[in-house]
């Protein structure tokens, strides 16, 4: 699923682990985090300055891609925090020294690591754009959890090898990649979603000119993945509970959010469209989600909702009501 999605934003681990499980028949959050420990899913910056769940087969060629524009909007935080190429090369030489070998640290750990070797690291921002740098730099990416804790892994000891893609490969898999499961979508949300200048968008796009519907709705032009013409429609005659920073909400630039919905949180899909949004109050042993709608719900909508507790009750492993 994350393959297939490309990348999913994942600087809420719970959410993303849910928003993943969420479009698979089966998955629980124990098949979930056991995919993340053992480094089926990684999790990195790239795209945008932000963490996301990727593939380990395309962290490579993507970080080569979308690193380079990263840096650039981090670079007012680099100056602030006095972080320059040559702190930053010394920087990822101490942590490469400390995580080889097959090891994996935590943010304390490599901290203390940075200070020994006379990084200065004890300020926790200051720490997350030199750790953020080793990510874009390829040097380090997620490890297992340890406990409750991340830690960190050397990339090249995490990651199998991979042949480098040529940029305009790189372009057009990235460009399929998000029409296919993000479509339809405009050019903006394409730029938004990918963090690539609006040249590279335009250019990717008319890479694959073969390859995508175009369709133009009340003057804004759409695109999709072409394999979508053979799919039959469905109908969307259901509830889902989205995480918050979902894909269905977060990868679109023109979001228009209905009144008194908060996109960014956790947010309430009935019928292919956003509703409300949705809290879960826990317990020790259940869960109880409280839900706020911008309009009254119809029977069948809240038995709908029903059957999404259900689904969420079973990626827990512990019962789940809806106070509605």
């Amino acid at each position: 699923m994350v393959r297939w999605l490309g990348a999913v934003q994942a600087q809420d681990f719970n959410g993303a682990k849910w928003a993943v499980a969420l479009r698979m028949v089966d998955a629980t959050r124990e098949t979930i985090e056991a995919a993340f420990n053992c480094g089926e899913i990684l999790r990195t910056h790239l795209l945008r300055p932000t963490w996301h769940f990727v593939a380990p087969e395309d962290i490579r060629w993507l970080l080569e891609l979308t690193a380079p524009r990263v840096n650039v909007r981090c670079g007012p935080n680099y100056r602030k925090y006095e972080l320059d190429d040559t702190t930053f090369k010394r920087s990822n030489k101490t942590l490469t020294r400390a995580l080889q070998g097959g090891k994996h640290l935590t943010r304390a750990e490599l901290k203390a690591a940075l200070n020994r070797s006379g990084v200065a690291a004890d300020d926790i921002v200051r720490l997350a754009h030199i750790l953020l740098r080793a990510e874009l730099d390829g040097v380090v990416c997620s490890g297992p959890r340890i406990g409750k804790q991340f830690s960190y892994a050397l990339l090249e000891e995490r990651v199998p090898p991979a042949k480098p893609l040529p940029r305009d490969e790189a372009l057009a898999k990235l460009t399929r990649t998000y029409f296919q499961s993000h479509g339809p979508a405009t050019l903006n949300d394409f730029i938004w979603w990918s963090g690539l200048t609006t040249g590279d968008a335009r250019e990717s796009i008319a890479l694959l000119a073969n390859d995508l519907d175009e369709v133009t709705v009340n003057s804004i032009v759409y695109w999709a993945g072409s394999f979508s013409r053979t799919n039959p429609r469905v109908e969307l005659r259901d509830a889902h509970l989205l995480p918050a920073y979902d894909e269905y909400n977060v990868a679109y630039k023109n979001r228009e959010p209905l009144p008194d919905v908060a996109l960014l949180s956790p947010t309430i899909m009935l019928n292919g469209e956003i509703a409300g949004n949705w809290k879960p109050v826990n317990t020790k042993n259940s869960v109880t989600i409280a839900v706020t709608t911008a309009r009254p719900l119809k029977h069948s909508e809240k038995r709908a909702l029903i059957r999404a507790a259900d689904k969420y009750a079973t990626y827990l492993g512990i019962p789940v009501r809806v106070d509605m």
